[in-house]
């Protein structure tokens, strides 16, 4: 199964309904998501952007980082966004044993319950890719695991930074969830696609709120 399509279609979605893939509504609200951070070198320079625009999104980061990183994580909470758990290490699910990766998913818990008071119950697996065993221990634990409708592509440095922004902007659409990622891979296309996005976006009639 193909998770790297820039649109999720509705056959992932309905096959792997356990999983979120957008968020329906009736005030063309969206969802802004970054992944892989939080570093100082990107995670503050979109935290001033969104600051700037007045936008509230949502950071799935990396329990390592967050160990390596905690102002950046502090900053995060400061500011008002929503935070989820993206394992400890990056770990692709379809390639690690159950138990190793429901472990690796609890030391990044643990990095987050360090720094946050409130527990945030939202998970994202590394390259949506996750076992089904994987996808129920996590739920059962009460967590919410979330995916997304749109892909920026901005990590790939196949792509121009033009393609970047157009792959938002053709395919979001009201409830959904779209993923760019705050790391260095993807730093030349997020710098430019992220500003422009958001006024695009802002231009027709879109909303952007956390996810909850």
């Amino acid at each position: 199964m193909n998770f790297n399509l820039v649109k999720t279609n509705k056959l992932i979605k309905k096959i792997f309904c356990n999983q979120i893939w957008e968020m329906p509504n009736s005030d063309k609200k969206i969802y802004l998501t970054f992944d892989d951070g939080p570093i100082p070198e990107v995670t503050e320079w979109v935290l001033d952007v969104l600051k700037s625009e007045g936008i509230k999104a949502t950071f799935f980061c990396i329990g390592n980082n967050i160990q390596k990183h905690p102002e950046v994580y502090k900053k995060i909470l400061s500011e008002g966004h929503q935070i989820g758990n993206h394992t400890f290490n990056h770990l692709n699910g379809w390639k690690t044993k159950t138990k190793s990766y429901l472990g690796n998913f609890k030391l990044c818990e643990t990095e987050h319950l360090k720094l946050n008071t409130e527990h945030s119950f939202l998970f994202r697996p590394p390259y949506g890719k996750i076992k089904p065993s994987q996808s129920k221990a996590i739920r059962t634990l009460g967590y919410k695991i979330i995916m997304w409708d749109v892909l920026s592509y901005d990590f790939d440095s196949t792509i121009s930074e033009e393609k970047c922004l157009e792959n938002v902007i053709s395919n979001t659409a009201q409830g959904s969830i779209i993923v760019f990622h705050d790391s260095l891979k993807a730093e030349k296309n997020l710098k430019y696609a992220l500003p422009k996005a958001i006024q695009l976006l802002r231009n027709k009639g879109f909303i952007f709120d956390v996810i909850k």
